[in-house]
């Protein structure tokens, strides 16, 4: 396989994962802020900031209200952090790389990629929002599926399912220490509505319905950040990610520097004991543990999309 081949399945499978995942998180919390008592002071720019979109957001924009927020995630094509951007990203590798996935695939992007833009705009405000959300995600999940389905396991599936899992390793990081350690500091958040925040948290990671049926009716701090990145069997952890990312390299020639960066990555999941650290701790824990996948994605990079890069 050719590595600009390779390099544009990765990041479709990446960018398509990144609408579905940011789609999720807006349609939670939007839930979330329906749900909390009055009086508890949250605001819409923590979403902002769980998507490292802080530079680009303030310079068009002054608040970070409601408005202003989905706004800058629903509806701005060019902003890279939005849905219509990853969508389009998304569509635009799929059409380069149409001889090597199923036929269906150019259909199914392109309908997602022209509902976003017809839909995103209309979407901003309340009436349409949750439909605009819970359609990109049903969307995605259907080009994944079919993708799952009728693909080879061969290479292009490997790198496709590369990009799938690092990203989606990267958005549980990212929600787990931004969003509900930075909401829980803020002034005015009573600790009564912490479920409420981790019960959101799983929602938007789609692992809520698991959470209950394996651990309990008991949401707890501990339990979710153990269950989010340690539980085996859950296809949204971190740790099923990182070992089914070794399962797709393993069959690749040159995989030994990736291997090498992916098992100090388990190491330093097995580590974990989350009950035994405090907020700060656990947030230098997760700033170290996205530096490793980082570190990853890198190395992923060089071996196979820029082998001859220095």
């Amino acid at each position: 396989m050719l590595s600009r081949v390779a390099d544009r399945l990765y990041w479709m499978a990446r960018y398509l994962e990144r609408a579905e995942d940011t789609a999720r998180l807006l349609a939670a919390y939007n839930h979330l802020i329906m749900d909390i008592p009055r009086g508890s002071d949250l605001g819409w720019d923590v979403l902002i900031r769980i998507l490292d979109a802080d530079t680009a957001f303030f310079r068009s924009y002054r608040v970070g209200n409601e408005q202003n927020v989905l706004k800058f995630l629903i509806a701005e094509q060019d902003n890279v952090s939005s849905i219509p951007f990853a969508v389009r990203c998304a569509r635009e590798n799929v059409r380069t790389t149409r001889d090597v996935l199923p036929e269906e695939t150019w259909e199914q992007i392109n309908e997602l990629y022209l509902y976003t833009e017809e839909m995103a705009e209309k979407s901003v405000g309340r009436r349409n929002r949750r439909a605009f959300l819970e359609e990109v995600v049903n969307r995605c999940q259907l080009i994944n599926g079919m993708l799952a389905t009728t693909l080879p396991r061969d290479h292009a599936y490997r790198f496709l399912r590369l990009g799938h899992l690092l990203e989606r390793s990267d958005m549980t990081t990212r929600l787990i220490d931004v969003g509900v350690a930075e909401i829980l500091s803020r002034d005015g958040v009573d600790s009564a509505i912490e479920p409420l925040l981790w019960g959101s948290l799983l929602q938007a990671l789609s692992a809520f319905g698991s959470y209950r049926r394996m651990i309990g009716p008991l949401i707890e701090a501990d339990l979710v950040v153990e269950f989010m990145f340690r539980e085996a069997i859950l296809p949204r952890s971190v740790a099923y990610c990182l070992s089914e990312i070794r399962g797709e390299l393993k069959p690749l020639n040159n995989h030994g520097p990736a291997l090498r960066v992916l098992d100090r990555s388990r190491r330093k999941l097995a580590r974990l004991d989350a009950g035994a650290m405090s907020r700060e701790q656990l947030h230098q824990y997760i700033d170290d543990f996205q530096a490793l996948l980082s570190e990853l994605h890198r190395q992923i990079t060089a071996t196979w999309f820029n082998p001859h890069t220095p």
